[in-house]
């Protein structure tokens, strides 16, 4: 089963020692699990103030600086894992730095439907 881990946490929670002992610890995470083959992709992300938010409302597009909500925390990386059932992604959320200071959302992929593509 594929499952995305949406890390949240103030981005002023970390030193700048903690934050790449944080990274370093991430990419070993990383590591392990594309050995065990379960890892797909991860990331960290931009501070929120780089994001841009677009809404379309009665067929008009807004688009915004910064991000959708004011909130405390803020939606900072994401692993993408493929593993055996939910108990081991919460295994596995548990284990990522930021689960520490933050929240770690475990959201299952829904499977697309196959497309067919016209060459």
């Amino acid at each position: 089963m594929k499952y995305m881990l949406l890390v949240y946490g103030a981005e002023e929670g970390w030193t700048e020692e903690e934050r790449h002992q944080c990274m370093l610890d991430s990419m070993a995470i990383c590591e392990e699990l594309d050995q065990q083959g379960k890892w797909i992709a991860s990331s960290p992300l931009h501070p929120v103030t780089t994001a841009t938010s677009v809404r379309v409302r009665n067929g008009n597009r807004q688009v915004t600086d910064g991000p959708f909500a004011e909130t405390t925390e803020q939606l900072g990386g994401y692993y993408i894992i493929d593993v055996e059932n939910l108990d081991e992604a919460i295994e596995i959320a548990g284990r990522i730095p930021p689960a520490k200071i933050g929240t770690v959302e475990i959201r299952p992929l829904c499977p697309l439907p196959e497309v067919e593509t016209q060459q």
